[in-house]
């Protein structure tokens, strides 16, 4: 395959996931905010920082509020990481690959990209903004079952769960890093953990399947693990990283990327939760996040670079 369009298959792959994952953030910060008491300011600015776009959205934003935090993040296309933006690299990288897919996938993607574009704006407040996250949820996981069930598993296809994957792992560890290093106190001094807590796994829609193989209460530590450690929560970092392992043996061998996949894989392993709180567990989430960005490098250099 060549490697101009292994490399675009690879980011359709990224971009169409990391649109999804910025429409749950919003989500489910919408959904805490109303259930957290009135007394209890929840912040948003977090979840700027949360994609590592502080910087940029402090250049284009005076105020720090709800409001243009989720026009930031939603249809900005200044913010390249914007759920617009994210939409338009899908679809400038599905151009060239269109023969190999199934032609609904373009039509999907072009009917996602121009509803945000359209309705974006006038769906930013509370009142419909949660019709209009949903459809864009709806849409991404129409497009991931049609790609699923209708594109043949060929090298191209191994390649854009490459990326997916990777995306995926990363955004988990960031949710993570974000929430794990932030308590919501109230006036009184009592903490809503749980709640938020509980916040984390529904961005990631795991909330049913951490009760099933947990059995236990929503705490920090206990959805950390699951949602770092579990080997069958496809959301889950260990679950992305093994499927980038088992997809490895259909491409030609490179033992950089082989390695970074193991290191990483490893780390994320070999993590002892108890007792890791606060500055500690954040590092941990960052070399975790630093090994992520090492594999992305590597498999640049393996097979996206003529």
């Amino acid at each position: 395959m060549l490697s101009r369009l292994a490399d675009n298959l690879y980011w359709f792959g990224r971009y169409l996931q990391r649109a999804e994952n910025t429409a749950r953030l919003i989500n489910v910060n919408t959904i805490l905010s109303m259930d957290l008491p009135r007394r209890v300011e929840l912040g948003w600015e977090p979840l700027v920082d949360l994609v590592g776009a502080h910087g940029l959205f402090a250049q284009l934003y005076e105020a720090n509020g709800e409001d243009d935090v989720v026009r930031f993040l939603s249809v900005d296309d200044r913010n390249p990481g914007s759920i617009l933006s994210s939409l338009h690299h899908a679809r400038e990288a599905l151009r060239t690959t269109r023969d190999y897919m199934p032609g609904e996938v373009w039509e999907r993607v072009n009917d996602m990209f121009f509803y945000v574009q359209d309705k974006g704006e006038r769906s930013l407040g509370r009142a419909r903004r949660h019709i209009f996250l949903e459809s864009i949820l709806d849409c991404a996981l129409g497009i991931h079952g049609l790609l699923a069930f209708n594109m043949s598993h060929d090298v191209g296809f191994h390649f854009l769960g490459m990326g997916a994957n990777l995306e995926q792992a990363d955004m988990t560890t960031r949710i993570l890093d974000a929430r794990s290093t932030r308590a919501i106190p109230a006036e009184d001094g009592a903490s809503f953990e749980a709640v938020e807590w509980m916040s984390v796994l529904r961005s990631l829609t795991a909330d049913q399947t951490y009760r099933r193989h947990v059995r236990s209460r929503v705490a920090g530590t206990s959805v950390t693990r699951f949602l770092l450690q579990n080997r069958e929560f496809p959301r889950s970092v260990a679950c992305c990283l093994l499927r980038i392992g088992a997809t490895l043996p259909q491409l030609p061998p490179h033992e950089a990327v082989e390695r970074e996949l193991q290191r990483t894989l490893l780390m994320v392993q070999n993590v002892v939760l108890e007792g890791l709180t606060g500055p500690s567990l954040k590092q941990t989430m960052d070399e975790i996040q630093k090994g992520l960005l090492s594999l992305n490098q590597a498999l640049s250099s393996a097979f996206f670079r003529s």
